[in-house]
């Protein structure tokens, strides 16, 4: 089980697993954490949650906004974005990842993959 799938136990309306998110959403696991990360990361921040999410991550803020119902609304995202707040093992991958220091990882995590391939 996943740090992430272990918030998500943790908050009360949220599926289970990131697995069963996708399911529920019909995408990619993969992309269900991404988007996720990125609305729980938002969250804390000042401004429109979805929009900022779907500006890090690429990802439609209509399917954005699709996940934040899933997760059990903007309760439950707060209390994803809070957990992973306190989750330092979270928290510090995280930040590891985040290269540039933008607050972003997502962004890094891109450029790091398109390295991996060849395509920088």
């Amino acid at each position: 089980m996943s740090i992430l799938d272990s918030i998500m136990t943790q908050v009360a309306g949220s599926p289970d697993t990131v697995a069963s998110l996708a399911e529920k959403v019909g995408i990619d696991p993969a992309m269900a954490e991404k988007a996720v990360t990125a609305l729980g990361a938002s969250h804390v921040k000042e401004g429109d949650t979805v929009e900022m999410a779907a500006e890090q991550t690429g990802i439609d803020a209509g399917a954005l906004s699709g996940i934040v119902a899933q997760l059990g609304g903007e309760e439950a995202l707060g209390g994803i974005a809070a957990k992973m707040q306190e989750n330092p093992a979270l928290s510090g991958v995280m930040s590891m990842l985040d290269r540039d220091g933008d607050g972003n990882p997502l962004n890094d995590l891109a450029g790091m993959a398109s390295g991996l391939f060849g395509k920088k």
